[in-house]
């Protein structure tokens, strides 16, 4: 019978032949990833309680993030814990003070198509990017992963959001989520799985559709997902994911599969977007919002502050200052990308302008 890319991840992570919307199953967890945060802090004193280990501390990943820079003392315990905790439970795959997770996770290999995977951080699904299931638990629901290995799911139905055409010049990704948060609104995705697909989608890289994937939380989606292509293999390739370890054909939706809801959308008629206060659906085209005068202009975050995003900030102020009276901050999202945005000359062309 034909499936989903969704029902295909799913099923496999239930070891079962198929599985359908509205089920529920319960599914191994090949990787769970935790944050300083809402990780070792919350999950170490209930972990005692209960007094249990680690099911398996290979499919763990650990990343300080959130809590950096440690300015102050309950920071800097937080952190400590977190690097107690990794020793203390033998989790190898810590990655301290490297970026934010989000883009730290597959930065270092830790996703390939295929893989079921939560995390503990709303934005979790943007593993969904490289063809993995992946969405965000809270911490009680990380105590049960962290014991158990499993985690029980209903089985989603998929929302397909097809983007025909091609991005004009100065368009990104975070256009096209803001414009999907107008038109949908934020529970759009009503936990159900996104899908991402079409010409616009194909044509962009990874790290595009890694914010693509990430905002499938501002639509309320459980999960997003961009079936993985040659531009998947490309990047994981180049981060160390063995060759063998790709599998692109098997992770995709069959053509006769039909998703419960198709949008269509034209990459070619998207203008850049503002998403106004105080929410990402009261977002509109720029054009339909005149002159607003700014502050403060913040090239950070998950979605933000990829090298890519640097990228695109560079090109607009290369040979331009910043306006009198404006900051602009800059926290790239990862100590690789600052290092090789440094290299190439990104980062400077940014503080030449005046950003900080």
């Amino acid at each position: 019978m034909p499936a989903l890319l969704a029902e295909k991840l799913i099923a496999r992570a239930a070891r079962q032949p198929r599985v359908h919307p509205g089920e529920i199953v319960t599914c191994q967890v090949d990787l769970a990833m935790i944050h300083d945060s809402g990780g070792p802090r919350r999950l170490k004193p209930m972990l005692e309680r209960l007094g249990a280990r680690v099911w398996d501390p290979e499919r763990v990943v650990l990343i300080t993030d959130h809590y950096l820079p440690a300015t102050d003392p309950e920071s800097r315990e937080i952190l400590e814990i977190a690097r107690r905790w990794a020793h203390t439970e033998g989790i190898r795959r810590f990655h301290d003070a490297e970026g934010i997770c989000h883009v730290v996770l597959p930065e270092k290999g830790h996703l390939r198509p295929g893989l079921f995977a939560v995390g503990g951080d709303s934005h979790s699904p943007t593993g969904g990017a490289f063809g993995c299931y992946m969405f965000g638990v809270g911490a009680t629901e990380m105590l049960g992963v962290m014991v158990t290995g499993e985690i029980w799911l209903r089985v989603p139905q998929t929302i397909r959001l097809r983007w025909d055409g091609q991005l004009g010049e100065g368009l990104a990704a975070k256009d096209m989520m803001l414009a999907l948060c107008a038109r949908l609104g934020v529970d759009g995705g009503r936990y159900q799985a996104l899908e991402f697909c079409g010409e616009a989608i194909r044509a962009l890289g990874m790290q595009e559709r890694m914010t693509l994937c990430n905002m499938g939380a501002e639509l309320g989606a459980q999960a997003a997902l961009v079936a993985p292509d040659e531009t998947t293999r490309a990047y994981l390739l180049a981060h160390g994911v063995p060759a063998e370890a790709i599998d692109l054909a098997a992770w995709q939706s069959d053509p006769s599969a039909e998703p419960a809801e198709t949008h269509r959308f034209d990459a070619a008629t998207l203008e850049p977007q503002v998403a106004a206060p105080h929410s990402p659906a009261h977002a509109a085209p720029v054009s339909a919002l005149g002159a607003v005068p700014m502050n403060i202009a913040y090239l950070g975050a998950c979605t933000g502050a990829k090298l890519d995003d640097l990228r695109m900030a560079a090109r607009v102020l290369r040979g331009r200052r910043v306006a009198p009276g404006v900051r602009l901050l800059v926290g790239p999202a990862s100590a690789e990308d600052q290092r090789i945005a440094a290299a190439e000359g990104t980062l400077g062309i940014l503080t030449d302008a005046g950003a900080e």
